[in-house]
């Protein structure tokens, strides 16, 4: 008896970042592209909660109860008043600390895959309301596609997407702190005003339809200049990837992944075989996207969870 959840990372097309609020986190208008990049977490009846991890770069997520996974089945199984007592299994293909919310990804899928396994039938608004609690990319893990997130990222208004993106991702070979990332994204603009995010009207029409020219003129990461400063090198990897031909680059997220939009498959291949060759970064993935959010991949549900 265990269920298997495929789910994708993220690349930010768009993160416009308000002012520090009073509650430390920022206003974001955060433009999510789910990419083809995917764990996968599988869930199975335990004597008690334990987490285990395989793939790239596995030793350095965190096998403890405060890993996104084990978060979200403590709390699933706490709203059912049931004992969380599984054994979650991730298997990384999504880069670690990399800012494409591997993380986020592993809860959502560890939330869906216990939601499956127990049969709890939860409704999709009460596991975006989980993901939500769990943190602020989790929710677009879940579901997948392309969104814009407002609040601090959680709040999710589904886009329309025209065609396919290409991409290609180049993993930096340190990670970088995401809170770090925030304070040094309010040192920087301290003194000045910061205006209300909002998503970009250009960008949004560039994505529902399909016209990669007009989202590489419009793709903006306001963390960027944050992750450049904590991690100078990164320039050097934009402009590898500017000169092998890329449509647009930007920083992932909060980093240090770079991201590179591409034309199509062919021009990804040719531009990761050029970042490959520049030594500007530690690995290239290409990848496709949207995709959708977590799937059910195989399992079987339990008939009954421990009380």
């Amino acid at each position: 008896m265990s269920v298997t959840v495929r789910v994708p990372a993220k690349v930010n097309v768009q993160l416009a970042v308000g002012a520090a609020r009073p509650d430390g986190f920022h206003d974001l208008a955060n433009v999510f592209l789910a990419v083809g990049l995917y764990d996968e977490v599988t869930v199975a009846p335990a004597d008690e909660l334990r987490v285990t991890c395989e793939g790239p770069d596995a030793d350095q997520v965190p096998l403890d109860r405060g890993n996104l996974a084990a978060r979200a089945a403590i709390a699933l199984a706490a709203r059912r008043g049931i004992e969380p007592a599984v054994h979650i299994h991730i298997a990384k293909d999504i880069p670690v600390a990399g800012g494409m919310a591997g993380g986020s990804a592993d809860g959502a899928g560890a939330l869906l895959a216990c939601d499956t396994l127990w049969g709890v039938g939860a409704s999709r608004a009460e596991l975006l309301a989980i993901c939500a609690e769990l943190g602020s990319d989790v929710p677009f893990s879940l579901v997948g596609g392309a969104a814009l997130g407002t609040g601090r990222g959680e709040r999710l208004t589904a886009l329309e997407t025209g065609g396919t993106f290409y991409w290609v991702f180049a993993m930096a070979g340190r990670g970088l702190s995401t809170p770090a990332v925030f304070r040094e994204f309010d040192r920087l603009a301290e003194g000045r005003r910061i205006p209300e995010p909002v998503a970009s009207p250009e960008l949004l029409a560039a994505l529902a339809k399909g016209d990669t020219d007009a989202l590489a003129a419009s793709l903006s990461n306001d963390l960027q200049p944050a992750a450049l400063s904590l991690f100078p090198e990164l320039a050097d990897t934009l402009e590898a990837g500017r000169r092998a031909g890329a449509l647009a680059t930007l920083v992932s997220g909060s980093g240090p992944t770079t991201a590179f939009l591409t034309r199509d498959a062919g021009a990804a291949e040719k531009t990761a075989e050029a970042l490959r060759a520049s030594g500007t970064c530690r690995t290239v993935r290409t990848a496709a996207g949207p995709v959708p959010g977590a799937t059910v991949l195989r399992g079987n549900r339990r008939l009954a969870p421990r009380p």
